[in-house]
C-alpha cells in the first residue's frame, strides 16, 4: 500500500517500522478508493505516523476527543527531526482532524453523548406515525417534524413538559414568531403542524384532550403577496456569473440551471440520482416532493452540458448515487439545507434585488417568466408539479395581461 503513494525507500522504512501499519494502510486504501489523489493520501499517511507516535498508540483503543486535542498541542510544539521541514503549514487542527477521521473509520473515537431531551421519544414516535400515513409526502413529514421540534425545544427551554403543554403555549409561540417577522402563511403552516402533533399526543394520552383545537391559526389572505423571485434578467445574470472551472463552480452552475430552468424544489434536486438521467433519450426523472409523483423532463442543452461538465470534471468518485455531493471528505449527498446555502450565497454575492434568496426564489422566477411568455396556469401547474391551479393562482393575480396570451408549452427560449 505505501509503495502506491511514494517511491522513497526512507519513507517506506518509517511507515513499516511504526505501529499499526495494517490499520493505517486500511484507511489510506479507503481514501484512494474514494477518489483522493496521491498527494492528499501521502499527506494523510504522514499525519498518521505523527498520530500513532505522538499518542503512543501501539494498538487500537477507544480514544476521547480531549486526548486527541492534547496530543495535537504537543505535536504542534515538537520541533524534532521528524517534524521540522515536513507538512508545511500544518497546524494542530489538521492533526486533530486526521486523528478523528482515522479513529472514526475504525470505530475507535469516543463521541460525547448529548443528554436526551424529554421530547425526543414522543417526537420520533409522531414522525414515524406521520410517515405511515398514506398519501403524505416525505417533504410534508419532515416539515411537520421540524416545526414541531422547534416548538418543543422552545417549550423545554422554558421548563415545560409535554403533559403541561396547552394550546396557550402553542399560541404564545405563534405570537412570538409573528413579532420576529414570520408571514401569515408560514404561521398557518406552523399551526397546522402543531395541531397535527397535539392531536396525536391526545390519542396517546400525553396531553389534555382538546389541546389541538385550542391552537388558533392566523387568517391567510388569499393570493395577496407578490411572487418572491428575482426578475428573469437577474436570473440569467446569476447563471452567467458562474463560469469557473473549479469543482464548486461546476456544481453550482448545474444546480442553478436545474432550479431556474425546471423550477425544481430543493429536496427534488437533492434527491436526483445518477440513474435518473437517461442521456440516450435526453430525459431525466424527478421524484416530486409533494404528492409523491414522478415526472420526466427533456434535458435542455445548456443544462445537460453543465451537468456533464460537473460529472466529468468536478464530481468526486464515490459510492454515493446522488448527483450532487459535498466538496470534501467524507463525500455524501447534499441535503436541501446545503442546496439552499449554495444558491443563497451566489445570489447574495451578485446583489440580486429580491427579498427572498435560495432555490425557491428561482422557482418563483421561472413560474413568473412562463406566465409572461403566455403559458397557461394549467401548464405552469403541471410543470411545477402542483396538483391544483390554486397553488399557481398567485402568478395570474399579479399579471392579468400575460394570462390572456396563452401559447403552447415549450422549454425553448427560457435559458
Amino acid at each position: 500500500m505505501i509503495e502506491r503513494i511514494t517511491a522513497s525507500p526512507s519513507v517506506h522504512l518509517r511507515h513499516y517500522t511504526a505501529p499499526l501499519l495494517v490499520e493505517r494502510e486500511q484507511y489510506l486504501n479507503h481514501l484512494l478508493q474514494k477518489g483522493l489523489g496521491a498527494d492528499r493520501v501521502r499527506s494523510a499517511a504522514a499525519y498518521l505516523l505523527h498520530i500513532v507516535r505522538t499518542m503512543e498508540l501501539t494498538s487500537l483503543r477507544m480514544v476521547e476527543l480531549i486526548e486527541i486535542e492534547a496530543a495535537g498541542e504537543r505535536w504542534k510544539e515538537y520541533t524534532g527531526p521528524e517534524r521540522r521541514g515536513t507538512l508545511p503549514g500544518a497546524t494542530a487542527s489538521y492533526f486533530v482532524r486526521f486523528a478523528k477521521q482515522w479513529l472514526s473509520f475504525h470505530g475507535m473515537l469516543v463521541l460525547p453523548m448529548a443528554p436526551a431531551d424529554w421530547f425526543d421519544a414522543p417526537l420520533a414516535q409522531f414522525t414515524k406515525a406521520l410517515a405511515g400515513q398514506r398519501g403524505l409526502a416525505a417533504a410534508t413529514v419532515k416539515s411537520y417534524s421540524d416545526r414541531t421540534y422547534n416548538f418543543l425545544r422552545w417549550a423545554a427551554e422554558r421548563g415545560n413538559h409535554l403533559s403541561q403543554l396547552t394550546g396557550e403555549e402553542a399560541n404564545a409561540f405563534v405570537r412570538l414568531k409573528r413579532t420576529e417577522g414570520w408571514t401569515a402563511a408560514t404561521l398557518a403552516t406552523q399551526c397546522q403542524a402543531l395541531r397535527s402533533f397535539f392531536a396525536y399526543a391526545e390519542s396517546q394520552g400525553w396531553c389534555a384532550t382538546g389541546t389541538a383545537d385550542r391552537i388558533r391559526s392566523p387568517r391567510v389572505p388569499a393570493q395577496t403577496t407578490m411572487p418572491k423571485g428575482p426578475k428573469w434578467a437577474e436570473v440569467r445574470r446569476l447563471i452567467r456569473s458562474v463560469n469557473g472551472k473549479t469543482v464548486e463552480a461546476l456544481r453550482a452552475k448545474a444546480m442553478l440551471l436545474l432550479y431556474a430552468i425546471y423550477a425544481l424544489r430543493s429536496s427534488e434536486v437533492a434527491r436526483l440520482r445518477l440513474e435518473d438521467f437517461d442521456w440516450r433519450s435526453e430525459t431525466f426523472t424527478v421524484r416530486r416532493a409533494k404528492g409523491g409523483g414522478v415526472q420526466q423532463y427533456p434535458i435542455q442543452y445548456e443544462v445537460g452540458e453543465a451537468i456533464l461538465a460537473y460529472l466529468r470534471y468536478g464530481r468526486p468518485r464515490c459510492s454515493c448515487r446522488q448527483v450532487f455531493v459535498t466538496l470534501h471528505l467524507p463525500y455524501r449527498a447534499i441535503g436541501a439545507a446545503g442546496m439552499w446555502l449554495v444558491v443563497a450565497k451566489r445570489m447574495e454575492k451578485m446583489g440580486l434585488e429580491t427579498k427572498h434568496r435560495g432555490p425557491h426564489a428561482l422557482r418563483h422566477a421561472c413560474a413568473t417568466y412562463l406566465l409572461k411568455k403566455g403559458h397557461s396556469l394549467h401548464e405552469i401547474a403541471e410543470f411545477l408539479g402542483h396538483r391544483n391551479l390554486q397553488s399557481v393562482g398567485i402568478y395570474a393575480k399579479h399579471d392579468q395581461k400575460a394570462l390572456r396570451a396563452v401559447a403552447a408549452f415549450r422549454l425553448t427560449g427560457i435559458c
